[in-house]
């Protein structure tokens, strides 16, 4: 007889367990795009639009939902990936994917830019005491030592401010209809004008206001980034991403048609970037625009902080990877296990941009990046749900229509962003194209891998 020695079976890989709902993605997505994102760009863009933002809204509003589409099927045909990135290196090619990659580069660093001038403009309009520059300094130099130390938000902290912002709106619109209905009537209530006023409206300046307004929804393609954790994701994903889309939208809408109704007189504004706290003082009193201001920075300051570790993990990944040189970017401290050098060099580009750049022109090249990255995706699903389906079925509407408009709707406002803004944007995407060609031997190998995943986190 021959004695059989058992050995213990090898364990299986732990794997992401499929735990989440449709309604779960719903809230996540709406955290991060948080349900004040138009208020900032409140007087800008009225300024832009000559008093139509809520129009601008709704445009964005089609073009994201439509791409939101695209974001979503593709997620449901590669449910573990979760960027531009990824979709269109997969349904194109992975030169086209790097470039898209790229441009969600630019973002990464843009964001923690665009939050730190916001909270410094509004605490140097809730204490005029100190200039905007100090403002800059001190924000920049906080969340990089804060992230130095590894701190960073959580979860429930997210939860708790997302019910403050939705309270503290709610709030701001009971108190504009009640400005309205006790100063107007109730008939006042219900007008037009913010959608369309026939003295003021061009087709021209609303598209370019467009552009800048859309950075409304930029963020609701995170969505994507749980499709391994979804029940069903081949529903539930593309779902979520258009009810986030949709619901954004609509919340948007009415926060920006009553405070159109609060001032309408959008040439009047005392400062363009905080406009939408002279509107709160207005409808509201001092105490609600304090309530507004202060949620506000700590909003702001929250998304600079997370934005950064977002922006300092892509860095540590391609630096780990060797697409960035790795002694610098890809080295962790021994201590704290922290990128060290990504921080600082992140904290001293934000500070640097923030006293270089207006809101207005950041958030344009935030956008830059983000359309050139969505057009991206509508390409992708086109040619992964039609010209790849050669013994499925086909439908002309669903795999060709719907993302072709998502992308030409991307690219008329893509288009409409302003020369500033195109010629940064451009410089940058030039300079990734160039150093593609460097990596590729002029496009003969297959492009190097961004890493966008979480493995690469580094906190």
């Amino acid at each position: 007889m021959t004695l059989m020695t058992a050995t213990p079976a090898t364990p299986a890989p732990p794997t992401l367990k499929r735990v989440l709902g449709l309604w779960d993605l719903v809230f996540y997505g709406i955290v991060l795009i948080q349900p004040i994102a138009a208020v900032g760009l409140f007087g800008i863009a009225m300024q832009m639009s000559r008093g139509h933002m809520v129009t601008t809204i709704l445009i964005a509003m089609v073009a994201m939902m439509l791409t939101a589409v695209s974001y979503g099927r593709m997620a449901s045909r590669y449910p573990s990936a979760g960027s531009a990135y990824t979709y269109v290196s997969r349904g194109l090619n992975s030169h086209l994917g790097f470039v898209a990659g790229w441009a969600m580069i630019l973002d990464y660093l843009i964001v923690p830019i665009v939050s730190t001038i916001y909270a410094a403009l509004t605490l140097a309009r809730m204490v005029p005491g100190l200039p905007y520059w100090l403002w800059v300094v001190l924000i920049g130099g906080v969340i990089t030592m804060l992230n130095l130390r590894g701190i960073r938000t959580t979860a429930r902290s997210n939860v708790i401010l997302l019910f403050v912002m939705c309270g503290v709106i709610t709030v701001f619109m009971i108190a504009a209809v009640h400005y309205v209905w006790t100063g107007q009537g109730p008939r006042a209530l219900f007008t037009s004008l913010p959608f369309y006023n026939p003295r003021t409206f061009n087709i021209g300046e609303v598209l370019t206001a467009t552009s800048f307004a859309a950075l409304t929804y930029v963020g609701f393609d995170g969505v994507t980034t749980l499709a391994e954790e979804v029940e069903n994701p081949r529903r539930n994903v593309l779902l979520a991403t258009t009810l986030v889309c949709a619901l954004t939208g609509l919340f948007s809408t009415v926060q920006i048609y009553l405070a159109a109704l609060v001032w309408p007189q959008y040439s009047t504004f005392p400062n363009l970037e905080t406009a939408f706290l002279d509107v709160c003082r207005r409808a509201g009193g001092f105490w609600l625009y304090e309530a507004v201001a202060l949620t506000l920075f700590i909003a702001c300051f929250g998304s600079a902080l997370t934005g950064q570790v977002g922006a300092a993990r892509l860095l540590f990944g391609m630096g780990r990877d060797g697409v960035l040189p790795k002694s610098s970017f890809g080295s962790l401290h021994t201590r704290t296990g922290v990128p060290v050098f990504n921080l600082c060099l992140l904290g001293a580009l934000t500070i640097a941009g923030s006293l270089t750049l207006s809101y207005e022109h950041a958030a344009e090249v935030l956008n830059f990046g983000a359309f050139l990255a969505f057009m991206g995706v509508n390409a992708a699903a086109m040619r992964t749900f039609y010209f790849q389906r050669v013994r499925e079925s086909r439908s002309l509407i669903k795999d060709i229509a719907a993302p072709a408009a998502g992308l030409l709707f991307c690219l008329i406002i893509w288009c409409s962003l302003p020369k500033s803004a195109k010629w940064i944007g451009g410089a940058w995407v030039v300079l990734g194209i160039a150093y593609l060609a460097v990596q590729t031997r002029g496009f003969s190998r297959p492009a190097v891998s961004l890493a966008f995943m979480e493995e690469s986190s580094a906190n």
